[in-house]
Parts: structure tokens; sequence; C-alpha cells
């Protein structure tokens, strides 16, 4: 693969490179590059999730050696899953199961278990490093990484550590490129930021962008955390989001209800979900089924195709949302039939659920 083609890969679908000029000299270089993301094992995957599947996808067929950082120790900071360790760790077990389902080669990655990382003092060498060279504002002003205000963390000290952790992850694992959400942003620029005082090589940072949920909501401003949260899908809002074990009825439904308004772009999760998620891979195409009076099948083969065809008037929003739950039960029935299989990740699910919904 020649490196206009690992460069195309690389940047597609994201929001941001910081910076696209280190990326090039590292690609130009021809060495091996090694990469990562992290999750917090935190709910049920939810179509959010897949955006950062596919970049996955992207960066190992492009050549990077990825690691796959399970934070078991940062969701039991951030309180996920009742704070409980063998529910987050049974979640962490779920989610990399899922994204083998989803095309990620599983075998491929290298899977980082937090837990490991923190039997090692040189990691909380690295974590101590970190915070002697960040001020306690700037520390506080990072929480939003882990959808905290900084107030959150005069009532509960851990949440300071984790900024601190998130970039300790980096400068362990020697990495790259770190891939993140635009929410991770600051975690990544106080890497940037802090990396030659403690001697560590700095990190490309890769933003894929929030799929707004489906409610909608207009791009927001990359410093108005509180209300990029507020838009965003999220398994704590389950009428606004699709997850991977939604049966295909529930999924027909939620898009059917959802904000798609005729011709509009911006905020619109329909489109996003078409452009992320079903063409957020090479090859995909979408069928819009129509009857012949208003024009017949149409076959679209790129998201630009059916971008302009949308503002132009020419694919009506329930024909659109039709096309898209028909194709999205398409990608999701083997994961669906695999959770069906695995009786603890069914009772996993039920319990979140039910919590979520008291």
């Amino acid at each position: 693969m020649d490196v206009n083609e690992r460069l195309r890969l690389l940047t597609r679908n994201l929001e941001e490179v910081v910076t696209l000029e280190e990326l090039k000299s590292k690609l130009a270089s021809d060495e091996k590059l090694k990469g990562y993301i992290g999750f917090e094992p935190s709910g049920p995957f939810h179509l959010g999730w897949l955006i950062w599947a596919r970049k996955l996808i992207d960066l190992q067929k492009a050549g990077v050696e990825m690691n796959l950082l399970v934070a078991t120790w940062h969701a039991w900071i951030n309180d996920k899953m009742g704070g409980d360790i063998d529910r987050i760790r049974l979640t962490g077990k779920y989610t990399v199961e899922v994204l083998g389902l989803l095309g990620v080669d599983v075998n491929a990655l290298n899977i980082v278990d937090a837990e490991k990382l923190v039997e090692d003092k040189e990691y909380w060498r690295l974590v101590v490093s970190v915070a002697k060279n960040t001020s306690l504002a700037r520390m506080k002003r990072a929480l939003t990484i882990m959808g905290r205000k900084s107030e959150e963390a005069e009532l509960d000290t851990s949440k300071l550590i984790y900024p601190a952790m998130q970039v300790a992850d980096i400068f362990y694992m020697d990495l790259d490129i770190a891939l993140g959400g635009i929410d991770q942003r600051k975690a990544h620029m106080l890497a940037r930021d802090v990396a030659e005082k403690a001697g560590k090589k700095k990190v490309v940072a890769f933003h894929f962008p929030l799929l707004v949920g489906l409610q909608g909501g207009t791009k927001m401003n990359l410093e108005e955390d509180d209300a990029l949260s507020q838009v965003k899908m999220s398994k704590s809002k389950p009428e606004s989001a699709i997850f991977v074990h939604d049966a295909p009825e529930e999924i027909e439904r939620k898009i059917k209800m959802a904000y798609c308004p005729a011709g509009q772009v911006d905020g619109n999760p329909i489109l996003a979900i078409n452009k992320y998620i079903i063409f957020g891979t090479d090859g995909e195409t979408l069928t819009v089924e129509r009857a012949a009076k208003y024009g017949g099948d149409v076959k679209f083969e790129s998201y630009e195709e059916l971008e302009r065809a949308f503002v132009d008037g020419k694919v009506h929003p329930l024909d659109l949302k039709a096309a898209t739950s028909r194709k999205l039960n398409q990608i999701l029935e083997p994961v669906r039939k695999h959770i069906s299989s695995k009786p603890e990740f069914e009772a996993l699910i039920r319990n979140i659920v039910s919590n979520v919904t008291r």
C-alpha cells in the first residue's frame, strides 16, 4: 500500500488530525507506527462506538500496530457500572467480542488491560510526572474527557487522577498515534504539551466526530463540552441511541422517529449514520426503495452522492430512514445473534437497561 492510500485510510472521516504534517512525516519515513484507542467498559455498545470501530479497521488496514486499552480502572474512577469492577470487566470482554463481529481484526490487536498497567510502578511514575507538569486548573478543565464537570473533583478527588492516567497510558505504550473522539481532545493536547518535559515522543492525535443522538442537534464549537454532551448519542439516553443488540423492529421504530428534516445535513443523525457507519468502510452501498411513481429504486455507491440527492430533494426523509434501517439491520445481525448465544451478555444488558430506565 503506497503512502497516499495509507494517508487516505488514516484520515478519512476524522474531525481533525494534530498534526497532519507530523503524520505525513512519519509515513514518509516508513517507520512502523504504533497507535491506540482506549474505552471505558461502561454499557451496551451503541452506534456511536461504530464510528471508532470503523476507524480502528482503517488504522489496521493502513499497517498501524494497534493497541486497544480496556480501561477498567478508568471506568471505576468514573463510577461506571455502579463502580462494580466485576461488571466492568465483563463489559470489557463483551465490547471486545462485539468489535470482532463488526470486522475489527481482534487477533491482530494488542489488547491492554488497565489492571495490568497499574501493577507496574513505572506506570505510576508516569502518572506523577504528568501531574507534576500540569496545573490544578488545567487538570480540572480536562475532566470533560470523562463526561464530568470540573467542580465534580470537589466531591471525589480520584477524578483528578483520570486525565493524568490517560496521558500516562499514551506515554507508557510509547505511541505514535492516539485515536479518540473529539471529546478526548483535551487529554491528547495535554499529552502533547507534557511530552517533552516527560522525555516522551509527541503523539499525533486523531479525533473522530461524535455521532449526534437521534433527536438531532447542531454542530458544536469544540470547546462547548456541556452542549456537546447534550446532543451526542449516549447509552444514558436509550431512546436517542441505537444499540447493537436492538431488535430489527426496535431499530426501525427508533429511526422512524428520528430527526431528519428534508434537505438538512447539519445535525441530521440519519445522514451521519450513513456517512460514518454505513459508508464508513470501502465498498458499501445503500439502496433506497421507492414506488415507480416516485422514481423507483435508486442505489448510492458513496455518501457524497447520497447527500447531494438528499439536499436536492431527490430522496424523501421517510425513504432514507427505511433504507437506513434495512442496512443497519444487515450490519448488526451477526452481533445480535452472537449476543443472544451468550447468556452472561444478555443478563448484563438487561441489568444495565433496567438501571437506566428506573
